[in-house]
């Protein structure tokens, strides 16, 4: 019993050896190149807040990554009068040319279209987006 346990032990450690060797194989220290951020601000028209957050935690998110879109964080100012009505996310893409070809896709997703119509019944969710497009620094934890 006794040695069976020391086998089954043994195994284990080797079996973690061998996933951490993969890892590092793979992370060769090989420079990646960087990707491309969009950092997008949404001001919603008066209350249409919740409903923006809605459209995004039930809809939107799952349509990003259906066409290929990294969703990096969404935030909302943490006080002031923007905290009530600003929403802003950080999507990722490996270069311009395939955040073109998400976006595309996306604007064409039948899913999509018929979200962004039925959430604008009531008048439109946003009033204002603001998008900036982000590269990293060579000292950036996130590239």
């Amino acid at each position: 019993m006794i040695l069976r346990r020391c086998v089954l032990l043994a195994a284990a450690g080797y079996l973690t050896f061998a996933a951490c060797t993969v890892v590092r194989a793979q992370d060769d220290g090989a420079a990646k190149p960087d990707r491309l951020f969009e950092m997008r601000t949404y001001v919603a028209n008066d209350g249409k807040f919740e409903d923006l957050h809605k459209r995004f935690r039930e809809h939107t998110n799952k349509l990003f990554v259906k066409h290929g879109m990294d969703l990096v964080g969404y935030w909302v100012p943490a006080d002031g009068p923007d905290s009530e009505n600003t929403l802003v996310y950080i999507l990722a893409y490996p270069d311009m040319e395939s955040r073109e070809k998400s976006w595309k896709a996306f604007m064409a997703d039948p899913d999509w279209q018929a979200v962004y119509k039925k959430s604008h019944e009531n008048g439109p969710l946003v009033k204002k987006v603001e998008t900036k497009y982000l590269k990293p620094t060579d000292y950036s934890p996130i590239k």
